[in-house]
């Protein structure tokens, strides 16, 4: 069973040296399906430039916390205009950052994830969360929207919010930090979380697991997050991987398509 990596950032700097070699390895390191998001409009153009790149390759457009600054009516209406694309499959990255005192307010956080968030409801289209130091404001936010669906990324909140968003419908996304020794939260959070909402993510360049913490991630990786989250559920990573892929697949609205 392939590998569905639901969130790398393939268009950053750090892969300028070897990008191409590095997607074409992919496929044979056992990944069937990535999805690169955008953190603004230019990245989102680029995100979408790398999936019409590759048949296995998918994208996300939307504005990031942390990128939101001087958003404008332009930018909105630029992020919608690249939802309407074929291999646009979420809008997304969006949500809220309260952990970096240089951030945008947090009142302009929340209205750019708002109008997202209607995007998402408008277009039919699945979202992919950024909530960091946040937890109490994401939720309460997405309440707001019972329509939208999508993936808590990278989730970090507690067992508690997570039942509340899987009783919503949401996925929630699990990435390196579950093979850390301070990873005390999430075998709570996994433990109440069913398999069938489970998605596996790498955030590359970001947040590579043990045994390769410090280096620059990629979706080769994510069979250490498979295996942690397997052992946490007991059951083996052939199906922890199976039931990871096909959770993508329909997150995504991606069955019979890949």
């Amino acid at each position: 069973m392939p590998l569905f990596d639901t969130h790398a950032h393939y268009n950053d700097d750090a892969f300028d040296q070897n990008r191409k070699g590095l997607l074409d390895a992919l496929p044979d390191a056992g990944v069937g399906a990535v999805v690169i998001p955008g953190v603004d409009v230019e990245s989102s153009r680029s995100a979408l430039a790398l999936a019409e790149s590759r048949p296995w390759l998918f994208a996300a457009a939307g504005i990031h916390p942390e990128d939101c600054a001087g958003c404008t009516a332009a930018d909105f209406s630029a992020i919608r205009d690249l939802c309407r694309e074929k291999k646009v499959v979420a809008i997304g990255e969006i949500g809220l950052d309260y952990y970096w005192a240089e951030n945008p307010p947090k009142e302009f956080q929340q209205m750019v994830f708002r109008r997202q968030l209607e995007l998402a409801l408008e277009l039919e289209l699945p979202v992919i969360v950024h909530d960091r130091e946040a937890h109490g404001d994401s939720l309460e936010i997405v309440k707001e929207f019972p329509g939208v669906r999508g993936v808590f990324h990278c989730f970090s909140g507690s067992p508690e919010m997570a039942e509340e968003l899987l009783k919503r419908g949401w996925y929630l996304g699990f990435d390196g930090p579950v093979t850390y020794k301070n990873a005390r939260r999430a075998p709570e959070v996994v433990a109440v979380t069913p398999l069938d909402r489970i998605v596996v993510e790498t955030d590359a360049p970001y947040m590579s697991p043990v045994p390769n913490r410090g280096r620059r991630n990629d979706s080769r990786n994510l069979p250490y997050i498979v295996e942690k989250l397997a052992e946490w559920k007991g059951i083996s990573p052939e199906e922890m991987a199976a039931h990871t892929w096909n959770n993508g697949l329909r997150l995504f609205g991606l069955e019979g398509k890949v």
